[in-house]
């Protein structure tokens, strides 16, 4: 009876949604216009020609920081950011493209908090869809058609970065799978000329082919079937990197492990007029002064706001998100698996990631810390809530490494109760000259940065040369990349170039190394295995793993990679894949690094010590270790 009432229900809403969807579908496309549309045309295309010329090669940090340093009282930049996260970047980016004068600081470096520890995932929000048919909430609908939108963009913008991934659920009960596949339909619906691929069901048998290891029977019940549908995947830290350099070869000034400690105020308490700004790197101090500070902090944007006022309400409530790395064989490469509840209610995702499974859960209430950590109790949840629907046996020794990300859901400041607590984002200005942008999600980081910049440029009364552009701008190593350009690299490059007994021998630039180069650096994989093959730095700096010792050096003279952490974590990802090749390959990162960026020993002693500590923070010493070719 209560199925037949729920089932019931579904139906009426599902035909009170086709009806909101079918009233209000052209009105919310309507906001995706082309690049000329919305001002862009000539200056669109003489910015895609700067991020895109082969001889390209963005400001040295040095510059920057001069830059930075030049921006005085009586010349101030237009906008100075605050965070270089997703949203940071994204506004540094937008703002820049717009003509203004732009600078960025961060205090550790791009993407180092949540925006490097999501699920990597480019979602609409299938569970904000299921609120919206059985709440009948047109708010939480038009959030699902903004995100299915961005999802489109952010993938078009860094097609080597990103990718459409099928993700499976599974139904052991055949009113199960008709809610799961009617629900999915209307995703589908929703996201119209936006979709990435119809989603589908497979029968238990199909089901079994597709992903081995999903288990058929168990807990006294049977598979009947999967929904597959699509969303997105992405590197997300290398998108966030990526941001940075454009927004650094469009023109902003931005600086990484540069911490403002001082917000300057007109004669001492009016209006913001600029930051002190501390180089974590040197130790020096300096002012920079801007027309608007856009606060871009993520979960510490109130950190930020307290400088301004040290009695300003909080306006974050922070949430955590915990994910694990397994390894390959839990999940079939290019297939998800969605476990859509829980013991408790919460979601856990199970899905293939750069040659390796990553499984995480979502919200859970923390605290604000500079670098969060899972507990143990988290990471078994996991273990066991994928354990119920697998046939292979899941082991707490199989985790190759761990990490918890806080996402910063925003909330009134001025609400009495804890219900204003947002899933969308939020911008303000609670202090005149500081414009706050947080809440949203990894999608609509795009989105939320032109809402900032909009707020900004009211704000200081600015003025720009053009309108928004970045809804149809390729990130840095995007622009002419195609799924075919591996074999450019496979070709045309060898990893190195050795001399042994006088003859001269060539490492092959194997299709692993050149897929992965393609990949996580679009067309600029041809600096990189140029470096490789003329500077002989093509081995590996991990087994099993095909991150090349060339990387280290790029990054280092290309996308301000300024420690041995910012490497194994966010330039490459060896740290999120595998703690203990992410220790062996330490030493020779720092090496090369040293050679780059000119340290001493004892700087090389200390980058050592910060790396170890942060793995800690991985739960490294709990996760697989490697010896002799032997997994214990």
């Amino acid at each position: 009876m209560a199925r037949l009432f729920l089932a019931r229900r579904v139906s009426i809403t599902a035909g009170a949604l086709a009806v909101a969807v079918g009233g209000s579908y052209m009105t919310l496309r309507d906001t995706s216009v082309s690049a000329s549309d919305r001002g862009g045309g000539t200056a669109l295309e003489a910015l895609r020609r700067r991020i895109t010329d082969p001889a390209a090669v963005v400001p040295s940090r040095a510059s920057q920081e001069s830059s930075l340093t030049a921006a005085t009282s009586g010349n101030p930049l237009d906008i100075l950011v605050i965070g270089g996260g997703a949203t940071g970047c994204g506004v540094a980016l937008d703002a820049a493209t717009r003509g203004l004068r732009v600078g960025l600081v961060e205090r550790e470096d791009f993407s180092s908090g949540t925006s490097s520890r999501s699920t990597k995932l480019i979602h609409g929000g299938v569970r904000y869809l299921e609120k919206a048919v059985f709440n009948l909430d047109y708010g939480q609908l038009k959030l699902v058609f903004h995100a299915l939108l961005e999802r489109k963009q952010v993938i078009d913008n860094a097609p080597h970065l990103c990718h459409a991934l099928p993700c499976m659920t599974p139904c052991f009960g055949w009113f199960e799978t008709l809610y799961y596949w009617v629900g999915l339909k209307m995703y589908d619906l929703v996201a119209g000329r936006h979709l990435l691929h119809l989603s589908r069901y497979y029968s238990a048998q199909e089901s079994s082919e597709l992903f081995p290891t999903l288990a058929r029977k168990g807990n006294d019940r049977s598979l009947k079937g999967t929904v597959v549908y699509y969303d997105g995947q992405m590197n997300d830290s290398r998108v966030n990197v990526g941001l940075a350099c454009t927004a650094a070869l469009a023109g902003a000034a931005v600086l990484n492990h540069a911490e403002v400690v001082e917000l300057l105020r007109e004669n001492g308490k009016g209006r913001v007029i600029g930051a002190r700004i501390r180089d974590n790197l040197s130790g020096k101090e300096f002012d920079t002064y801007a027309k608007v500070i856009v606060n871009a902090g993520g979960p510490f944007c109130d950190s930020v706001r307290k400088l301004a006022d040290k009695d300003a309400k909080s306006m974050i409530c922070p949430s955590s998100g915990v994910h694990i790395v397994l390894p390959d064989y839990y999940s079939p490469q290019g297939m998800g698996l969605i476990v859509p509840k829980t013991k408790d209610g919460r979601v856990v995702f199970m899905l293939p990631w750069l040659g390796r499974t990553v499984a995480g859960t979502t919200d859970s209430n923390t605290k604000i810390t500079m670098l969060p950590e899972p507990r143990e109790d988290e990471i078994e949840f996991i273990l066991d809530a994928i354990r119920d629907y697998l046939n292979v046996k899941v082991r707490r020794m199989d985790v190759l490494s761990a990490w918890s990300g806080i996402r910063p859901l925003a909330m009134d400041p001025n609400a009495k109760n804890t219900e204003s607590i947002s899933r969308d984002h939020i911008v303000c200005e609670d202090f005149p000259g500081l414009v706050t942008i947080t809440g949203g999600k990894w999608t609509t980081y795009r989105s939320m940065a032109e809402d900032a910049v909009d707020a900004a440029i009211k704000s200081g009364k600015l003025n720009p040369l053009n309108k928004c552009l970045t809804s149809n701008l390729c990130l840095v190593g995007g622009d002419g990349w195609d799924p075919a350009f591996f074999t450019v690299i496979a070709q045309e490059y060898v990893r190195m170039k050795n001399t042994q007994n006088g003859t001269l021998v060539r490492g092959v630039m194997d299709t692993a190394a050149a897929k992965h180069l393609s990949h996580s650096y679009g067309t600029m994989s041809q600096r990189v295995a140029s470096i490789a093959q003329n500077e002989n730095l093509g081995k590996r700096l991990a087994h099993g793993y095909p991150y090349l010792e060339a990387e280290v050096a790029y990054c280092a003279r290309n996308e301000y990679c300024e420690s041995a952490v910012d490497f194994i974590a966010r330039r490459s990802r060896l740290a999120f894949l595998d703690t203990d090749a992410a220790n062996y390959a330490l030493p020779r990162v720092i090496e090369l690094l040293a050679a780059e960026h000119n340290w001493d020993k004892s700087r090389q002693n200390e980058e050592m010590d910060t790396a170890m500590k942060f793995l800690e923070t991985f739960r490294s010493s709990k996760n697989a270790h490697f010896h002799d070719g032997w997994h214990t």
